[in-house]
């Protein structure tokens, strides 16, 4: 259980209560009303007032058919194949393997309008502490706005990477009937940056508990470097040496520090973890809305219920692609930290078997095969564990979930060097990530600048029982750095964004995944189907 969160509250449901709980029969003073000018909120209440800005973080990202799948279920590390309970929901999770999605697809839908949530949420705010409705002095005032602002910057990042051409809708008083007009990538990408660069001076370096899960300035250093990072992507311009500048930001500003075993990031307790510099702050007994975050659920098999005394039965499905798998080095602690395989046990010790499909009643033993996104029995792939599953689960799991965190700083820092001439300053910083997932054998931890110049490990082409082909990784442009992303963030939600920039998204086969079936036009989703027959502003996505 957490031992601090902010509650969520509006303006008027703070003002409301404060007006309630003074409306007592005292002789002295009118206590009947609380008025904009008598309200003086505490840091604690700020967070509170906050608190609807972030929930859409939380909704976008992880919720059913919510971000998290639509950047890992298109790409390389994860597939959600037809099991024998089901899994097909009318071809949905083929379709995002394969490349094949539509304007009307749910996960399209949801990517656009839980983001743009947090975008209307974020303007609602801006504008009642801009006005004064949310009385305030300058200073906090000041902060408040930066910290509202950078929080909108972050849904339109979203909306940016998954769209690319999105409204810019950042008014909250509007006239009747206003529909917004749609932006370029371009557009948005300045004005995300521009928000964020012009806050930078106004947000707290604090690290405290009451900026856990909020945007501190080292939290928006990490987002603009982050934005940097993809910046050829999304305007066609390179920004290596700004990623690299603030990168050295967080990593000189010495607050947040790695973990010296990468589990620790992911425990059911990580609030207080160093690493963690944006999270979304879970716990299953009070973020209670049913898909908040259940990966174990969409992962593990019936049986496994008594594997962690789960109050709920798991619904199998997403595994790994056995040809990610395969690019692992055995040693490597982030293969057995982070995925579930081999034959399972009851929390007790005993054998756990299957209970449907063409294996009821041998023991569930994950395997690395899966015969096609078209069928797989209970046994076919490994499940996905690199977030701790605490005894007596719920549905929902109660780690904290993090966004943004220290080692992807670092990493980033390295991609900026390695693009820019740096291999071996790169290196250094990649064996410092890679040191602890080899702990019982460091020389395998050292990487060399010319090694991070090399292709990908991954066997990439088609690999199901009716279709083969081999494309391999040896032609991908710092391929093994890729994989280094892959090893250190897979089950993230980030894989897409970092294929798209490598160039491989759209141009390897993997698994059931062909590649010469699409095309680059794929790099970003359509304009939803709904958004467009409700905004007659707006212009579809070319190729779709």
């Amino acid at each position: 259980m957490k031992k601090f969160r902010y509650t969520i509250l509006s303006v008027g449901v703070v003002l409301s209560l404060l007006s309630i709980g003074s409306c007592t029969q005292l002789e002295d003073g009118n206590y009947s009303t609380i008025v904009a000018e008598d309200f003086n909120p505490t840091d604690e209440d700020v967070a509170a007032l906050i608190g609807s800005g972030y929930t859409a973080w939380r909704q976008t990202l992880l919720f059913w058919n919510g971000v998290w799948r639509s950047q890992e279920v298109t790409a390389d590390e994860i597939v959600i194949p037809a099991r024998p309970n089901g899994w097909v929901d009318g071809g949905i999770y083929k379709r995002m393997h394969q490349h094949n999605w539509y304007p009307e697809d749910d996960n399209v839908y949801q990517g656009w309008y839980r983001t743009y949530e947090g975008v209307t949420n974020c303007n609602k705010l801006i504008y009642q502490v801009d006005t004064g409705y949310i009385p305030m002095d300058e200073e906090t005032k000041n902060a408040t706005l930066a910290e509202l602002r950078v929080l909108r910057a972050s849904y339109f990042y979203i909306l940016m990477d998954l769209y690319g051409n999105v409204p810019l809708s950042i008014d909250w008083e509007v006239e009747e009937g206003y529909l917004p007009q749609q932006n370029t990538r371009q557009e948005v990408y300045d004005f995300v940056i521009k928000e964020i660069t012009e806050s930078l001076d106004d947000l707290s370096e604090s690290n405290s508990k009451e900026m856990y899960g909020r945007f501190n300035k080292w939290a928006a250093y990490t987002l603009l470097a982050k934005i940097y990072l993809n910046a050829e992507v999304y305007t066609g311009t390179a920004r290596w040496a700004e990623c690299i500048e603030a990168c050295d930001e967080v990593i000189n500003a010495g607050v947040y520090s790695l973990e010296s075993n990468q589990k620790n990031v992911f425990i059911t307790e990580n609030e207080n973890s160093p690493e963690i510099i944006f999270g979304l702050a879970i716990d299953g007994s009070y973020t209670t809305a049913w898909n908040q975050f259940d990966i174990h659920m969409q992962t593990l098999q019936p049986s496994n219920q008594a594997t962690y005394e789960l109050t709920q039965t798991p619904w199998g499905g997403m595994c790994a692609i056995p040809q990610f798998i395969d690019t692992f080095d055995p040693d490597d602690s982030r293969l057995t930290d982070n995925f579930i395989y081999g034959q399972q046990y009851t929390s007790t010790g005993d054998m756990i078997y299957c209970t449907m499909g063409a294996f009821t009643g041998q023991p569930l033993a994950y395997i690395n095969e899966v015969p096609s996104v078209d069928q797989s029995e209970e046994i076919h792939g490994y499940r996905f564990g690199k977030f701790e599953i605490a005894k007596g689960s719920n549905n929902i799991l109660s780690n904290d979930y993090p966004v943004l965190r220290y080692a992807d700083v670092i990493m980033m820092k390295a991609e900026g060097l390695l693009r820019t001439g740096n291999a071996d300053a790169a290196a250094s910083l990649v064996t410092e990530v890679r040191q602890r997932a080899f702990a019982a054998n460091p020389s395998k931890a050292e990487v060399t600048g010319a090694e991070l110049m090399e292709g990908s490990s991954y066997d990439y082409g088609l690999r199901t029982v009716d279709q083969s082909s081999n494309e391999g990784g040896a032609d991908i442009q710092y391929g093994r750095f890729l994989d280094e992303l892959a090893w250190e963030f897979n089950q993230e939600g980030r894989r897409r964004q970092d294929m798209i920039r490598f160039g491989v998204f759209a141009n390897k086969s993997w698994f059931s995944h062909n590649a010469g079936s699409t095309g680059e036009y794929r790099e970003i989703y359509p304009i939803p189907f709904g958004a467009l027959q409700t905004n007659g502003n707006l212009t579809q996505n070319p190729g779709y």
